[in-house]
C-alpha cells in the first residue's frame, strides 16, 4: 500500500505520444504497468494496435488514436481526440520526434521547421490544450524526453539538438507556470539508445560502440531503462520535482 500511494496510477489517464516505439513503447507499457488508462498516440495504425494489444494482454489498459503533429492543426487533433476518448488526462508524455540531421551547411528550412513542428510546437501546444484542465483538477505531469544533444554537439545535432534544447527550455517555463496548481514539468535526457528514430547512426557499429563506451555502465540504453523514471516522474512521488531534465544515460553525461 506505501508503494502504491507513492507510485501507483490507479484512476490517472495518461496521453503518450511516439508511444508505439522505441522509449515511447517503452514508457506506455510501464504506465499502464502502474495502473494508468493509457493513451497511445502515434502515425501508424498497426504499431498503435500491437501497443495497445501488448498492453491489454498484460493486464493493463490503453485505446490507440492515429495522430500526424508534423502540423499545429495536427496537434490540435490529437488534443481533441484525446479530451473525447477520456474525460480527464492527468500525464503527457511526449516522445514523438522527429530526427532529420543534415550537415549545418546542408540543414535547409523545410527541415528546420519540420523538426521544430514535431519536436517543440506539439508538445508546446499539447502543454497549452491540457494543461490547464490538469491545473483545475490540481494534479499534472508533463513529462518531455530530450536528448544529449541538448547539452553538447556531436554527430551532426544540425536543428534536432536545438530543438531538445528548446524542449527542455519549455518544460521549465512550464514548470514556472502550472506548478501551484499541482502540475508539474520535467524531462528525461537519454544517452544513445537504438531505435527507430537512431537508426542512421545505428547503422555504423563503430560509432555505436565508442559511445557505448563514454557511458560509466558500458552500454548503450535500452528503451525498457525509462520505465522506472517515467512512472516516477508520472506519479505522486514527484510531486516536489518540476522544471528538472534528469538524465537516464548510464553515465554518459558525467564522463
Amino acid at each position: 500500500m506505501y508503494l502504491q500511494h507513492l507510485f501507483g496510477l490507479d484512476g490517472r489517464t495518461a496521453l503518450v505520444t511516439g508511444g508505439s516505439s522505441g522509449i515511447g513503447r517503452a514508457i506506455t507499457l510501464a504506465l499502464a504497468g502502474a495502473g494508468a488508462h493509457v493513451l497511445v498516440a502515434a502515425r501508424t495504425a498497426s504499431a498503435i494496435d500491437e501497443t495497445v494489444a501488448a498492453v491489454r494482454a498484460a493486464g493493463g489498459s490503453a485505446d490507440g488514436i492515429v495522430a500526424d503533429l508534423s502540423t499545429r492543426a495536427g496537434a490540435h487533433a490529437l488534443a481533441d481526440a484525446a479530451t473525447d476518448a477520456a474525460r480527464t488526462v492527468d500525464v503527457l508524455v511526449s516522445s514523438a520526434g522527429i530526427n532529420l540531421r543534415p550537415p549545418m551547411a546542408e540543414l535547409d528550412e523545410s527541415v528546420w521547421d519540420a523538426t521544430m513542428a514535431v519536436n517543440l510546437e506539439a508538445p508546446f501546444l499539447l502543454g497549452q490544450r491540457l494543461a490547464p484542465a490538469m491545473a483545475e483538477r490540481g494534479y499534472g505531469r508533463l513529462i518531455h524526453i530530450s536528448s544529449q544533444q541538448a547539452h553538447r554537439a556531436f554527430a551532426t545535432s544540425g536543428a534536432y539538438g536545438v530543438s531538445k534544447a528548446a524542449v527542455e527550455a519549455l518544460a521549465r517555463s512550464q514548470a514556472e507556470a502550472w506548478s501551484p496548481h499541482g502540475v508539474t514539468a520535467n524531462v528525461l535526457v537519454p544517452g544513445f539508445v537504438p531505435t527507430p528514430l537512431n537508426r542512421r547512426l545505428s547503422s555504423y557499429p563503430a560509432a555505436v560502440a565508442a559511445l557505448a563506451a563514454r557511458t560509466l555502465v558500458g552500454r548503450n540504453g535500452h528503451p525498457d531503462d525509462f520505465a522506472g523514471a517515467a512512472v516516477f516522474l508520472a506519479s505522486p512521488a514527484s510531486a516536489y520535482v518540476t522544471g528538472q531534465s534528469i538524465a537516464v544515460d548510464g553515465g554518459f553525461s558525467v564522463h
